[in-house]
């Protein structure tokens, strides 16, 4: 197991696709945000072309892995996660699916190729980079949370040219963005298709939305029923049990 983990890592379970993923409390852990996305976006079973954008440690890839045949390809700016992402593959196995590339979002089109790709999942930072919600971050927490590299616009702007006519976009965000979203969306050729909240508990406000678009598409929002994080217990419900651990048998 040494051979694997550095410093202050551990190996994680992906439980509902039986893989493992390499993480780190000072560097990075995914979210419920990452699992969310990776469960809500369409993805083709068979064949396609994937791109993940803000990979962090590459768990949207890894998660993808389990619901398609298609090649994935993850796209992180910072060294250090890109590298955790890398033995991550490797220690499932799947460098023959999952391919990761060390480099800028805003740059990736002119370097992957412009309208080539089937689907694209973007979880981007949500934070504006002038916002003070967690400055005592890490450098590696700040520049996955706040857009001190990458704007929102600028996640979609590449989202969109990476994608052939018809292809599918998905991004995580925040509600409180929704409108810079899908104006965003819109004028990058992306028409939002699908929509989800995502709720702590009932009684809440949203915390958490989910939005796919297709390149080119005709106008027709379609608003999924909204999900619940927690129940009453402060347990997760049985919807996000499933995602997170799969069906129980």
């Amino acid at each position: 197991m040494e051979k694997w983990l550095k410093g202050d890592e551990r190996l994680d379970y992906l439980l509902a696709e039986n893989l493992r993923i390499i993480q780190s409390p000072s560097v990075f852990s995914f979210s419920l945000d990452a699992v969310l996305l990776s469960k809500f976006v369409s993805i083709p079973y068979h064949k396609g072309k994937i791109v993940d954008l803000c990979s962090g440690n590459g768990v949207i890839p890894l998660f993808l892995s389990a619901r398609t045949k298609g090649q994935i390809t993850g796209v992180e700016i910072q060294p250090r996660l890109f590298e955790m992402a890398e033995r991550s593959i490797r220690y499932n196995q799947l460098e023959q699916q999952i391919q990761m590339i060390l480099g800028d979002v805003k740059e990736i089109p002119k370097q992957l190729g412009i309208e080539k790709y089937d689907v694209v999942t973007c979880n981007p930072p949500y934070f504006l980079a002038h916002e003070a919600s967690d400055k005592n971050l890490s450098e590696h927490h700040a520049i996955a949370r706040h857009e001190l590299y990458l704007t929102l616009e600028e996640a979609i702007q590449s989202a969109s040219k990476l994608l052939k006519q018809g292809g599918k976009a998905a991004f995580v965000h925040r509600p409180g963005r929704l409108l810079d979203i899908v104006t965003a969306m819109r004028a990058n050729r992306l028409e939002p298709k699908r929509m989800q909240l995502i709720y702590p508990k009932e009684g809440k406000e949203a915390n958490t939305l989910l939005i796919e678009g297709i390149k080119d598409g005709k106008p027709d929002l379609k608003i999924l029923p909204p999900l619940y994080v927690y129940d009453a217990n402060n347990e997760y419900t049985t919807e996000v049990r499933e995602i997170l651990y799969g069906k129980e048998q």
